[in-house]
């Protein structure tokens, strides 16, 4: 079939603007390399984070080719920084920092805390794969979180909830132990955040000789799930 002059200059703008938005995508993109992973310090793993969850408010996320990124970390991996958080489906790491492929390791499990799995895949995060921070983010209106104070009982829940039985206990006495109580709930969840950056350091040698030795930074965040920031609390 023949192309008419309209549709030629059509098509042709069309495929001119596809290019501009592909190389738009890819300006600022960084490619996570080896150089780029050993340039960091612990605190500089933090602060692109943070600067991360900015542009996350900010609307205007560095933007990447996806599928270049795949190509590029198909021989290799070297994030800069581990996540602990939720599995809440608000609270996805990468987005909320405004992170690619490649850029950080996340364990996710209801309540964010710890146990030898989790630690055991921390360590491998930081002392084999390079990362030289640990963010333990927890959030508001956590699901876990008030199932944990109201003393939820549900199958393999139950054994789950009981991780996070000893924030709710150094959150502070309560006259009514409830989740309706929403300035106790986030005190629990704070609190959750800290113990579990304590446990980090308690039950994992390897990571606690990195902290010592500066190779590495373990802090404790909250991201609000009704603005999409991030607050670090330690």
């Amino acid at each position: 079939m023949p192309i008419s002059r309209r549709n030629f200059f059509c098509g042709t703008a069309a495929t001119a603007l596809s290019l501009t938005a592909t190389k738009s995508m890819s300006a600022n993109c960084v490619m996570p390399t080896q150089a780029r992973q050993a340039a960091f310090t612990p605190q500089g793993a933090v602060n692109e984070l943070m600067e991360g969850n900015a542009r996350f408010l900010s609307g205007r996320p560095i933007k990447c080719d996806m599928r270049r990124l795949v190509l590029k970390t198909s021989t290799g991996q070297f994030p800069f920084a581990a996540v602990v958080s939720c599995i809440d489906s608000r609270v996805a790491a990468e987005m909320v920092f405004d992170q690619n492929n490649g850029d950080i390791f996340e364990a996710r499990v209801a309540g964010n805390f710890v146990n030898t799995d989790i630690l055991g895949s921390l360590e491998f995060a930081c002392r084999v794969a390079g990362a030289r921070a640990i963010v333990v983010m927890g959030h508001t209106e956590c699901g876990a979180i008030k199932g944990a104070v109201d003393q939820v009982e549900l199958g393999n829940l139950t054994e789950m909830l009981k991780q996070i039985e000893p924030a709710v206990q150094a959150a502070g006495p309560i006259d009514v132990r409830t989740s309706s109580d929403s300035e106790f709930v986030q005190k629990v969840a704070d609190a959750n955040v800290m113990l579990t950056v304590e446990a980090i350091n308690k039950n994992s040698s390897v990571l606690a000789d990195m902290v010592d030795s500066g190779e590495l930074i373990i802090v404790g965040a909250m991201y609000d799930i009704a603005t999409g920031k991030v607050n670090l609390i330690t």
